[in-house]
């Protein structure tokens, strides 16, 4: 039997690192965020912000790093696993910032399909940007209206998760958990 994959979603300064850190602190296992890795990996080849440079390149990387996260997460011996954003976000994104895509980057979230959604609203007291994020915070609330968009569409039931402590978020995913 496969793990329930638990999607963590959000736009920058969402809470969600901190979020999928103490959800992992409580045991679970969690797959975390690539883009920043790919971001690094491409200054290290003289790119400086791949996303803005060639954003269909930067999604391409993401996408297949997430379908490595997905497959990884399928096979994993822990009944629930989460991950920290899913395959459509890169849709989201993508969409976001009026970049056309190929119907390859569709098929695959169609393929790989997760067990719940849940979706941090943006939050003004905790934005911030810094060298890897660089969206301001009216780009914060468009880039959530397109996530909650975007996995909507391919017929999911978004769940948003509350603006209150840490511990209260953890306790509100986990809590929904007892659906599945």
């Amino acid at each position: 039997m496969s793990s329930k994959k638990i999607v963590i979603a959000g736009g920058p300064s969402t809470g969600k690192t901190s979020v999928i850190k103490a959800i992992e602190g409580k045991g679970f296992t969690c797959f975390h965020e690539i883009s920043r890795e790919i971001t690094l990996q491409a200054r290290k080849e003289g790119i400086e912000q791949l996303f803005l440079t060639d954003p269909l390149l930067f999604s391409e990387r993401i996408l297949e790093g997430r379908v490595h996260q997905f497959k990884a997460a399928t096979k994993h011996a822990d009944a629930i696993v989460f991950l920290d954003r899913g395959l459509h976000d890169v849709l989201a994104y993508l969409e976001c910032f009026n970049t056309t895509y190929p119907s390859e980057f569709t098929k695959v979230c169609k393929q790989y399909t997760y067990d719940k959604i849940f979706l941090l609203p943006p939050w003004k007291e905790i934005h911030t940007s810094d060298s890897e994020r660089y969206e301001n915070f009216e780009e914060a609330l468009k880039i959530h209206d397109c996530l909650e968009k975007t996995y909507t569409d391919f017929g999911y039931e978004v769940i948003e998760v509350p603006k209150v402590s840490i511990a209260q978020r953890v306790e509100f995913i986990l809590n929904s958990l007892n659906t599945i």
